[in-house]
């Protein structure tokens, strides 16, 4: 009885400890000029991968001049409209890149091109900087906020391939009068809003390396959902289509890696959501599918929300997404996956789970917004639901962050680097394709 007091507990809590899961919509908000707390010019042009494995090239047309000149390898490239302008948003161009191109160039700026077999994945999530109510972020304080810094880091590290795990744009009300932390913010789902909290503070690091984009629940519809389908988006924009709310997994081949992409942005953690079961149950369906048409490959799950993530109540570990544990079944559909990437819970953990049920699961969630606090070790969670799931080893690293997941050639596993905003070395994991090793606490 006391331990189901205690996950009663936990899950009342879960409504209100991850703070952006269930907020109400912000109002919709006017398109302001670009506050001084962008750090440099927002990117304007990028390299992200597409469903199918092919990598795609998009340019905003901010200045309203057409579609850009793009070269790949030297030779002109035609980009075609993706999105016309509208008065919260500039004209986005885009065109699916040649295979095994060596060069890329997008009105003189060059970007990083795919590579046959990527050896250094950068992984980020959660980065933009929250405005919204009473929950004020410092934008303007880069300690408060060191997503641009963090991006500059990281883009010195020449990462071949970038994977961003959902949450770009936090800011949904406007900065309260008299607030330096957040004088002269933009607010709301606008090209100046998306340009102060992602592509001005990532332009170093979208220039760097291809990206693959995972959805966040702070691009759900009732966010900033059309800002992200139309610039960031998987799917052919259809600027007369409602919202899409659900998006269907996709997998990226990027070499001998296969990484699946899960649109969990309105899988509630908590209370259980029954309407949206049935969906998270076709994707899970999908993952054999999926898994099955990339024989030879490794699977990799990146989601936004994790399935069984920690958070804190009282000092002791609880959580795991109520939807999706109930959508995920007997559990058949992991049986393909290799690891799990997710973001949403705002710092680093890495845990193995017990038995072979479901594979290990890394959390980096800790690019930019607000941090949360965690144990440091994971052992005896009390997970949501009756899925068998129960953490055998775990840890949790405070503090804004990265990771690098690096593979010497020849090698069977990674080695999981996890570095502080500044760039600096933290903590060092190995995964052998079926654990992840860490140092665990004392």
């Amino acid at each position: 009885m006391k331990r189901a007091l205690l996950f009663l507990a936990a899950a009342a809590l879960l409504a209100g400890c991850i703070r952006s899961v269930n907020e109400p919509a912000a109002p919709a908000a006017p398109a302001p000029a670009m506050p001084a707390v962008a750090a440099g010019a927002p990117a304007t042009a990028w390299v992200q991968y597409a469903p199918g494995g092919g990598a795609e090239v998009r340019a905003l047309d901010v200045a309203g001049k057409g579609c850009p000149e793009t070269l790949a390898d030297g030779k002109p490239l035609a980009l075609t409209v993706r999105a016309a302008a509208t008065k919260d948003f500039p004209a986005l161009c885009a065109a699916m890149l040649p295979d095994h191109i060596a060069s890329l160039t997008v009105a003189g700026l060059a970007l990083g091109v795919p590579v046959d077999h990527p050896r250094r994945i950068l992984v980020l999530g959660d980065t933009g900087c929250r405005i919204k109510g009473t929950y004020l972020q410092a934008c303007n304080d880069p300690k408060a906020w060191p997503f641009a810094g963090l991006a500059r880091a990281a883009a010195a590290m020449k990462p071949d391939l970038v994977l961003h795990l959902g949450d770009y744009l936090y800011r949904e009300s406007p900065c309260p009068e008299g607030n330096a932390g957040c004088a002269g913010s933009p607010y709301g789902d606008n090209w100046p809003s998306w340009a102060a909290d992602f592509f001005a503070p990532a332009a170093p690091l979208l220039q760097a390396a291809p990206w693959i984009i995972v959805r966040g629940n702070h691009e759900d519809c009732f966010r900033s959902g059309l800002g992200f389908l139309r610039l960031l988006g998987p799917e052919r924009f259809d600027p007369a289509a409602p919202c899409n709310g659900h998006l269907d997994p996709f997998v990226v081949s990027a070499g001998g890696q296969a990484i699946a992409v899960m649109d969990s942005a309105s899988a509630a953690d908590t209370p259980l959501d029954d309407k949206a079961v049935p969906d998270y149950a076709r994707d899970f369906a999908m993952l054999k599918t999926l898994a099955k048409g990339s024989p030879g490959h490794e699977i990799w799950l990146a989601s936004h929300r994790p399935i069984w993530g920690v958070i804190t109540f009282k000092g002791l570990p609880a959580g795991g997404n109520a939807t999706m544990i109930k959508a995920a079944g007997d559990l058949s559909a992991f049986k393909a996956i290799q690891l799990m990437l997710a973001g949403h819970i705002h710092t680093f953990e890495a845990i193995n789970y017990q038995g072979h049920k479901v594979p290990p699961q890394i959390i980096a969630g800790h690019g930019g917004d607000n941090l949360e606090v965690t144990p440091v070790d994971l052992r005896g969670t009390i997970f949501q639901g009756d899925s068998g799931v129960h953490v055998d080893t775990g840890l949790s690293v405070g503090g804004f962050g990265f990771l690098m997941l690096t593979r010497e050639p020849g090698s069977e596993g990674w080695t999981i680097q996890l570095y502080d905003s500044d760039g600096t070395p933290e903590k060092q994991c190995q995964f052998d394709g079926q654990r992840v090793f860490c140092l665990q606490p004392k």
